[in-house]
């Protein structure tokens, strides 16, 4: 009964669910950590069985530069939904990130780009391959080291 009595109370907000994303992700683009993961874990709550809030929570990983724990959280996503986009992209940025992987992370963002329609996706797309090529690959970036 008890557990009836939370999905009642639970059903309440479904409407709720894309504000919850979309706040958790405008509480990362203003550095607010908390208050983006605890929205993406409550939109989690509505909607268990939607990408869009690990999403969120493998984009605030990113952000911190904790490369491992958000491929993790893309691969899982990835898991579920093989052809999600944004989680590839998402993916592909990681991989870009590591010397190693970085032509494995170009590859699939050229492959994401050609394959989706969402014109954000593409932009993101673009400008992560750009970014891989001008300042990636030339190691300008601030936060290489002359021995990478």
């Amino acid at each position: 009964m008890a557990e009836s009595a939370t999905d009642d109370i639970l059903d309440q907000f479904n409407e709720d669910f894309a504000l919850l994303v979309e706040a958790g992700f405008v509480a990362v683009k203003q550095l607010d950590e908390i208050s983006a993961t605890r929205l993406f874990e409550a939109a989690q709550m509505l909607d268990p069985e939607s990408p869009a809030p690990q999403i969120g929570l493998g984009y605030i990983a990113l952000n911190k530069l904790e490369v491992a724990k958000a491929t993790a959280i893309f691969k899982g996503v990835l898991k579920e939904e093989p052809e999600h986009h944004l989680a590839l992209a998402f993916l592909a940025v990681c991989y870009m990130l590591k010397k190693e992987t970085r032509k494995k992370g170009e590859e699939l963002v050229k492959k994401v780009q050609e394959e989706t329609d969402d014109q954000t996706i593409i932009n993101l797309c673009k400008v992560s391959l750009d970014w891989s090529k001008k300042d990636l690959r030339a190691a300008k970036a601030p936060f290489f080291q002359d021995n990478e």
